[in-house]
């Protein structure tokens, strides 16, 4: 049963990822994202993280998802602009592949995708006492990248949606 509802969720998760990707319409790509938040969530309830599934429900599905929401809705992003920028997303897909190649790679050759069995497996998480010293110590950079990120999601929400007024020419 529950190798049926982890390919479930999984399946569920991924589903909504590519519709957040691949939807044309803000609003909906939001939601798409929420509901992709909401699989990870079950991902994470699933592996008995339950303080990591209540905490993205209700920091990221719940106040991330509406602050975008209402960004989008207050900036009237219904219509998407025709944006020459078709090379410009090109140039960033190779890099974001390239770098996604090279994590890999890093990673095999540093020995750290090593499948272990499951009682070789370190517990840091396993108490909210150990999981709070860890986030604050080991982990406090990557939470601090992953809140620079979307502090650059929410400005570039808004950039892309600031309407450009055409300036009269004054005669």
């Amino acid at each position: 049963m529950a190798d049926l509802l982890f390919y479930f969720l999984s399946s569920f998760t991924v589903i909504f990822a590519v519709g957040a990707i691949a939807n044309r319409n803000v609003v909906n790509a939001a939601l798409c994202f929420l509901l992709c938040l909401i699989g990870v969530s079950g991902l994470f309830a699933l592996l008995e993280a339950y303080l990591l599934a209540v905490l993205l429900v209700l920091v990221y599905a719940g106040a991330v998802v509406a602050l975008f929401l209402f960004i989008i809705m207050l900036l009237d992003m219904q219509h998407p602009t025709a944006l020459n920028s078709k090379g410009f997303s090109s140039f960033a897909a190779v890099i974001a592949f390239g770098l996604l190649v090279t994590g890999v790679i890093s990673f095999a050759q540093h020995g750290k995708l090593q499948n272990l069995a499951l009682d070789q497996v370190p517990a840091i998480g396993a108490s909210l006492k150990e999981y709070g010293a860890q986030l604050f110590t080991t982990y406090l950079l990557p939470v601090q990248v992953v809140g620079f990120l979307l502090l650059i999601a929410m400005i570039g929400v808004i950039v892309i949606s600031k309407k450009n007024k055409p300036v009269e020419e004054a005669k």
